[in-house]
């Protein structure tokens, strides 16, 4: 019995130390893709543009390096503190104004009430590196062979006089299209032998084969497209969102659905405290983009106009129909916002 309590408490001090840790998201919102490495350790393998790491020590101390895929813009190095129990924090990778990129810290909300956010690579803390991303097969390549053999005939003719007394042989011989010939004569005589020797150099009249054997091989890969001078992977193409009747400028590239939409006004919503609901807006906006309309049925769940013009700063860099931005303005109720909140968009172009 006092075995099974002290596993029962070992048990109960387990949970309540994992309760206690915290998680850490990074993103980017111009499409950069990054790694993370915390502590010395890279965490994702492969380049991502929004990273969340799970599982961080409460009160722990990291250093983050993030390194770009982009190799012409420098790594970012800082450290981060978990000072909160059971929270998650959120950090923008973006350009300042002088067009360098920094991290920067975004939003603070209970690990319980983070919302999901959408194309997020999920890794849990880890202190081994992570694997390197498997290197792409090679792109289709062709290999043509072609070989050539040319065959040299060699005639001889001999001829042999029945008479006994001369001896007559004649020899051509052809190599690489030229021909040599050679005549010679044997006469027998009773004063001796005579010897005639002919050397003639013929132009190419003797017969010649040539083979010719051609060999191709294709190598085609899984993954890639038959184009041979391509050597990017095929795959499904990145969905291109278009707003009916809308032509403006647009701020991101795909809005939340409706559906998913619901779920977070319904989310910001539960929220007792003014601050709760700015922090839980400001996360799901983060890693999210929205309409102008959406964004102002979320400035109406505020109910202080210093409230909703932070937030609606906030979410201009997270809108796609900027060209509506305006509509946002019905939304306030003294005209101060509504010159600000232009002041400050006026400032972003």
């Amino acid at each position: 019995m006092k075995k099974i309590l002290l596993v029962f408490i070992a048990m109960i001090s387990l949970s309540a130390i994992q309760a206690q840790n915290c998680n850490a998201v990074f993103f980017n919102q111009d499409g950069r893709a990054f790694q993370v490495t915390l502590n010395g350790i890279l965490q994702n393998a492969d380049y991502q543009t929004n990273v969340k790491v799970t599982d961080l020590s409460f009160e722990g101390n990291y250093k983050v390096t993030i390194n770009f895929q982009d190799q012409s813009i420098a790594t970012i190095t800082k450290s981060i503190y978990m000072m909160e129990q059971s929270t998650e924090y959120s950090y923008e990778l973006k350009a300042n104004k002088k067009g360098e990129y920094v991290m920067r810290a975004s939003s603070m909300v209970p690990i319980a009430q983070a919302p999901a956010a959408p194309a997020q690579t999920v890794v849990t803390y880890t202190t081994t590196p992570a694997a390197p991303a498997p290197t792409p097969a090679p792109a289709p390549t062709t290999t043509a062979t072609t070989v050539t053999t040319e065959t040299v005939t060699t005639s001889t003719t001999v001829t042999d006089n029945s008479t006994g007394t001369s001896e007559n042989v004649n020899m051509n011989v052809s190599m690489g299209g030229m021909g040599v010939g050679m005549n010679v004569n044997v006469n027998v005589t009773d004063n001796g032998m005579n010897t005639n020797t002919d050397m003639n150099m013929m132009g190419a009249n003797t017969s010649t084969t040539t083979t010719y054997t051609e060999t191709t091989t294709v190598t085609t890969s899984s993954g890639y497209s038959d184009d041979m001078m391509s050597t990017e992977p095929v795959g499904e193409a990145t969905p291109v969102y278009v707003m009916p009747g809308y032509t403006g400028p647009v701020g991101c590239p795909y809005p939340m659905s409706e559906a998913e939409f619901a779920k977070v006004k319904q989310s910001i919503s539960s929220k007792d405290f003014s601050d709760s609901k700015l922090t839980v807006a400001k996360q799901v906006t983060n890693a999210n983009c929205l309409t102008a309309d959406q964004a102002k049925q979320i400035m109406l769940l505020f109910d202080f106009e210093d409230t909703k013009l932070d937030y609606a700063k906030y979410a201009y860099g997270h809108t796609y129909d900027l060209g509506n931005y305006y509509r946002l303005n019905d939304a306030f109720e003294f005209e101060s916002s509504i010159e600000e909140l232009n002041n400050y968009i006026e400032s972003q172009k």
